[in-house]
């Protein structure tokens, strides 16, 4: 299951390896509706509820509109002065209420306040009935316009419009005070308390006046600027990308916060200002701090004598790694023996990175804060110093490399006999790229390559036996930028994945699988020892019979009361090559639950695996560090460790990776664009990936690039989407433009600050 990050043995190499099939997984939304990708989980159909600013915004808040607005106001003034009386006059001068008709407003809106329990009133004074509901929760920003507060403490999100939002940004905790539901109605609120801010750095554009200027974010869902005075500019210019810290909060709506510089990354449109500022954006470190670097640069590079002596050894045994040509930190290599009984003995090593990275060290909180390395379009920001990840750790040819393994007896069929675990020395006799492997699978010629061959036929044994086990088999598109000297995107191609890709995902899941079920025998009873698992849930009911309903309308059958694995293998098999292949399999990925890392054993459902953990990449990922040293601790004879103590740091690595993908997935999206401009006025076939109330997104077959093409653009007819049947429709043509069709569009613009494509359609080719 390409799609799942786990398909890669949970291993990803290189820049181009690495960033591959992680991508699916985090992707993943409460709806599971199909989208583009800079949409939020509520803006794309399938039921979902978003309402734009375009012709169709004030269909949003139909139900009480201009009175919905001032209620929430007046209940607002009471919340912010929970324990003080007001009279009626009191109130009209606080709210700026000066007219008959404002007044009289006002007056409705106390009434139904009172009448819903919400203002006491006593001898013509009101005050706030303390005993209301208020919840704390996340705050999720669907538009500039609204959010979402995401809490346990209701099953259903509560909407915040923007004026009774209190300058809360995406992602803060805040207190909110839920409003009277109207009948039928979703729920709403306003804030009250901001608990904990998530961040207090934005990045964004800054445009100057004279002596002061205004930073406008990137990320345009937040609905204010951030004013900058002279002093804070730090020598921006005018039109610069720059992150800007928030210094003072307004204490009224209708403000600016304020703000100063604190980097400038040069003009907006510019490759590194551009990379830079999707790292600031998501926060990723520029650099590590120069304490780190001291204490990794002062581990010595020395093998003494005393470490090998308590390590099996493996430098008289063949051994090799197998990465991308430009790959430079090698954490796993494989080795392989014939043993007499005529089975093979194959060794997966891994970088012993917690021999070098010892509990306490800052090197240990800067690999933990950091959780791991993150694959952007040009580069890598890596969890670990160079001098490690590169130098140390790495498992360079012809060279003596301190190791952690999982050695297993099979034979050719790949049944297994037996398996060992613990520390060892190995010395790699060669360092492979992907295509000199797959060179010696495809002529059997060349250096080791019997060695790769039988690896490779057993490999292929491992994985029949997991598809026939329930594994799941999509390979979801990955594509790749050719890149000039100064970052600019040359051309865009697809990855190809062949068998010496899959040769080390089968080993490198073997191990994972094989690490996880030791650990987990290890207890008796309803006693495990604490151990990193990675899970994966299986899809949820109702995603899955609205993705059974999309894949009919291709002519696919899903059953979702079926072999759930079965029947996504099929769709698999049945939709390979075909446009509509990309599409659907990313859809399917979303009815599943998404993959997370935790000390509970919930088990695999993309893999098909009971116990599954993450042990074969420790260069790059925290929870492999602590598989590690949770598995010597076992082996050593010790006892189960604290079990809250890893859910607290599995919850933070499962943070931090989504933090990464969507990083990796804003560059990704930012270099398509980038390339997409010099493509304005071409026409490319596409599908239809998503449809919504303001546009229907198209990924072009020939690049994967994903675009809009606007109902504005659409002059033949006013059109409405039908979010059951996922499709727009012409209001008086009755014309149908439905996801999944085929399209013919050309390329209108390309908006690097949005990250956005506008495309205009030109014809429908198949129709669904």
């Amino acid at each position: 299951m390409r799609g799942n990050k786990d398909n890669t043995g949970g291993r990803g190499k290189g820049r181009s390896e690495k960033g591959g099939s992680r991508r699916g997984e985090s992707s993943s939304r409460k709806d599971g509706a199909p989208r583009g990708e800079s949409s939020s989980r509520r803006e794309s159909t399938g039921g979902s509820s978003r309402r734009s600013g375009d012709r169709r915004e004030s269909s949003g808040r139909r139900e009480g509109g201009r009175d919905r607005s001032a209620k929430g106001m007046v209940l607002e003034l009471f919340s912010k002065n929970p324990d003080t009386d007001f009279t009626l006059r009191q109130i009209y001068r606080r709210l700026g209420v000066v007219d008959k008709k404002g007044r009289e407003l006002v007056s409705d809106m106390l009434a139904a306040l009172q009448r819903d329990g919400r203002i006491l009133v006593d001898e013509d004074k009101y005050t706030l009935n303390l005993k209301v509901e208020i919840i704390t929760g996340r705050v999720d920003m669907a538009n500039n316009k609204y959010a979402y507060i995401v809490s346990e403490q209701t099953e259903d999100d509560v909407r915040v419009f923007r004026e009774h939002l209190n300058y809360a940004m995406d992602g803060d905790l805040v207190k909110v005070e839920v409003l009277p539901t109207y009948e039928g109605g979703r729920a709403e609120g306003i804030v009250v308390e901001i608990l904990e801010r998530r961040r207090e750095e934005l990045v964004g554009i800054i445009q100057l006046s004279k002596n002061f200027g205004f930073v406008v974010p990137d990320f345009k869902k937040l609905y204010f600027d951030i004013f900058v005075g002279e002093r804070g500019l730090n020598g921006a210019n005018n039109g610069d990308k720059v992150l800007v810290k928030i210094t003072e909060w307004p204490d009224k709506p209708g403000k600016n916060p304020t703000g100063e510089v604190t980097r400038v990354f040069g003009p907006a449109g510019e490759h590194e200002a551009e990379i830079h500022s999707i790292m600031a954006e998501f926060g990723l470190p520029f650099e590590f701090p120069e304490t780190v670097e001291e204490e990794a640069e002062s581990i010595s590079d020395k093998i003494t004598k005393e470490e090998i002596a308590k390590r099996r050894n493996f430098r008289d045994v063949t051994t090799f790694t197998i990465d991308p040509a430009d790959a430079k930190d090698f954490d796993d290599a494989l080795s392989i023996q014939k043993l007499e009984n005529g089975n093979w003995e194959i060794g997966v090593h891994i970088a012993d990175v917690t021999h070098y990275v010892t509990p306490k060290t800052i090197l240990e909180k800067e690999a933990f804060h950091r959780a791991t390395s993150v694959y952007l379009v040009d580069r890598t920001v890596p969890m670990l110093p160079e001098r490690l990840s590169n130098g140390l750790c790495s498992l360079r040819p012809n060279e003596e490399k301190l190791t952690f393994s999982a050695v297993f007896e099979l034979d050719e069929n790949g049944k297994l006999y037996s398996e060992w675990f613990g520390r060892t020395v190995i010395y790699s006799d060669r360092r492979f790229a992907y295509e000199e492997a797959q060179e010696r699978i495809e002529t059997g010629e060349g250096d080791f390559a019997e060695e790769i061959n039988i690896l490779n036929g057993i490999a292929k044994k491992l994985k029949d036996k997991r598809f026939k086990n329930g594994a799941i088999s999509f390979e979801t598109t990955e594509v790749k930028f050719k890149l000039d000297d100064n970052g600019k995107p040359l051309y865009i191609y697809v990855k190809e994945r062949k068998d010496a890709h899959k040769l080390i995902e089968e080993f490198m899941l073997l191990a994972n699988k094989k690490v996880a079920e030791f650990v987990y025998n290890m207890g008796k009873g309803k006693k495990h020892p604490t151990m990193v698992y990675r899970t994966h849930g299986a899809p949820d009911p109702d995603k899955l019979s609205t993705f059974s309903i999309f894949a009919r309308k291709f002519g696919y059958k899903v059953d979702p009361d079926g072999n759930i694995s079965a029947e996504l293998n099929n769709l698999a098999e049945e939709t390979e090559g075909k446009p509509e292949q990309n599409v659907l399999q990313n859809l399917a990925i979303r009815t599943m639950a998404k993959a997370k890392y935790s000390t509970e054993p919930e088990g695999h459902f993309g893999l098909a695996f009971a116990h599954y953990s993450h042990f074969t990449s420790p260069i790059r990922r925290y929870p492999d560090m602590m598989a590690h040293r949770l598995l010597q601790h076992y082996l050593d004879g010790g006892p189960s460790t604290e079990k809250d103590e890893y859910e607290a740091k599995c919850q933070h690595s499962s943070e931090m990776e989504k933090r990464a993908a969507d990083a990796e997935r804003a560059s990704i999206k930012y270099k398509q664009v980038e390339f997409m401009k010099d493509t304005i006025g071409n026409q490319y076939k596409g599908i239809v990936s998503g449809v919504t109330e303001w546009g229907i997104f198209v990924e072009i077959e020939e690049n994967k690039c994903e675009g809009m093409v606007r109902l504005s653009s659409l002059n033949d007819d006013y059109y409405e989407l039908d979010a059951n049947n996922y499709r727009i429709i012409g209001r008086q043509n009755k014309r149908i433009i439905s996801f999944g069709d085929e399209v013919l569009v050309e390329v209108v613009s390309a908006n690097l600050n949005d990250r956005t494509i506008d495309l205009e359609l030109v014809e429908t080719l198949k129709t669904h």
